[in-house]
């Protein structure tokens, strides 16, 4: 049984909460460029670059005019100095009119998820009719930091105003340390409980008894349910085709799934976070990617009015908090706040999409959703959640295989998981959920048609 205990939970009921439960929620457009490594091909284009080029998209597949938008919100981790409120530059830089406000949400990797929670409750309490939401990434571009020694020798440098003070200034930018911090690894670091991600990961393989070579079938099913599910034109109905400088070479698939992955390679690989005895590898962990995902909200009786064709419905979602140092199990908590607030069970779902932040993650939320001492000692149920068929869960892959560009990651799981509802199954109920470093987790409960039950 893992060391968790039962944890305070931030839940927004839609309904309830805004008093306007005569509206309902929808999506009538959704698009995402294809996922690209760090480094890869879109290393080219800014995260402005990316987003701007896939909200002009989405606008453009859509019959919406811009200036019908009352609000953009965006998702972004990694927020650029050189773009402060980065949805506002995105909004501008996509030529949405200025008097359409924008602002960027951060919620580390539900920051997508939140752009779009945020735009459903602004819908729900009558606040906005129709809301551009999404994320974006560019983990290519986390920045390098200097220590504050060498910033403040070269601020001394820059007021210094004789040539002695220089010279002492400059001897004490030489000084000074010059090796630069990665930005990327110290985000991705908790400063609560001083684990990075791999490492509460390793936490959870031990704990829940999660071997090496679980975790790496896991990822090898992850790249081989996206190879097939690109074989199988699944995604062309969300992702677009990009030509990205410098080279302008068509961009048409996700850039990190291995077409011939094996166990033999994946078992090759070192341990990474815990050396040499973890078993959390390169191989069965996401991958550090580029990218951005744009949908349009509003309610059923605007796209109604509107002719606007009607992806899916977003009915329900839920925040939850649990340890910092087990944050992978925060899918277990916001998952079974938002199933009991609409007296639902995971079996209801037709589909259900959990981030692959890391394969050990994902195996270790399946068996708690399964556990009755973790439903009774953690979440105070009577009853475990109950863990998704495998048949039901990423069934087009997922973070290993395709990426996780961690401010985008919660909005492509619901665009993906509406096109599922709308392509694979014909109609349904689908939960779409993923961790958050910090200790959380987040859930979206979606349908393909209005609230029934």
């Amino acid at each position: 049984m893992p060391k968790a205990t039962q944890e305070s939970a931030q839940k927004t009921t839609p309904a309830a909460a805004s008093g306007a439960a005569s509206r309902e929620v929808v999506v009538v457009a959704g698009w995402r460029s294809p996922l690209g490594k760090a480094g890869g091909a879109l290393a080219g284009m800014t995260a402005v670059d990316i987003g701007a080029l896939v909200l002009r998209e989405t606008l453009a597949r859509s019959s919406l005019d811009a200036a019908e938008l009352d609000a953009v919100i965006i998702g972004n981790v990694i927020q650029p100095v050189e773009a402060t409120n980065i949805a506002r530059v995105i909004a501008l830089t996509a030529d949405v009119p200025k008097h359409v406000p924008a602002h960027t949400v951060h919620r580390n990797c539900a920051s997508g998820m939140q752009a779009i929670t945020d735009a459903a409750e602004k819908i729900l309490s009558g606040r906005a009719d129709v809301v551009l939401a999404g994320g974006v990434e560019s983990m290519t571009h986390a920045p390098l930091l200097f220590h504050d020694r060498f910033r403040e020798a070269l601020s001394g440098l820059q007021k210094a105003r004789d040539l002695s003070v220089k010279a002492r200034s400059l001897l004490e930018v030489v000084k000074a340390p010059w090796r630069p911090r990665i930005a990327l690894l110290e985000g991705l670091t908790d400063p609560t409980v001083k684990l990075n991600m791999g490492q509460t990961a390793e936490v959870l393989a031990r704990e829940f008894g999660i071997s090496r070579d679980d975790q790496d079938r896991f990822a090898l099913q992850s790249h081989q349910r996206a190879d097939a599910a690109w074989n199988d034109g699944f995604f062309g109905h969300e992702v677009l085709h990009m030509f990205p400088p410098p080279r302008f070479a068509a961009m048409q698939r996700d850039e990190g799934i291995r077409v011939g992955q094996s166990m033999d390679a994946l078992g090759k690989l070192r341990p990474v976070f815990e050396k040499p005895l973890g078993t959390v590898t390169a191989g069965n962990s996401s991958q550090i990617t580029d990218g951005a995902a744009m949908l349009v909200l509003t309610h059923r009786e605007k796209a109604e009015a509107e002719g606007w064709p009607v992806l899916g419905y977003i009915h329900d979602w839920a925040y939850s908090g649990c340890d910092p140092a087990r944050m992978g199990l925060g899918p277990v908590f916001c998952s079974s706040r938002v199933l009991q607030s609409r007296g639902l069970k995971m079996s209801d779902m037709d589909r259900v999409e959990i981030n692959e932040a890391f394969a050990a993650q994902v195996l270790a939320c399946l068996q708690a959703m399964d556990s009755k001492s973790f439903a009774k000692g953690c979440l105070g149920l009577e009853q475990p959640v109950g863990a998704p068929h495998m048949n039901r869960l990423n069934v087009h892959g997922g973070a290993i295989a395709m990426g996780h560009p961690v401010g985008m990651s919660g909005a492509r799981l619901i665009l993906t998981l509406l096109q599922q509802l709308k392509h694979d199954t014909g109609g349904g109920l689908g939960l779409a959920t993923l961790c958050v470093g910090g200790g959380q987790g987040g859930a979206t409960l979606l349908g393909s048609d209005a609230w029934k039950h």
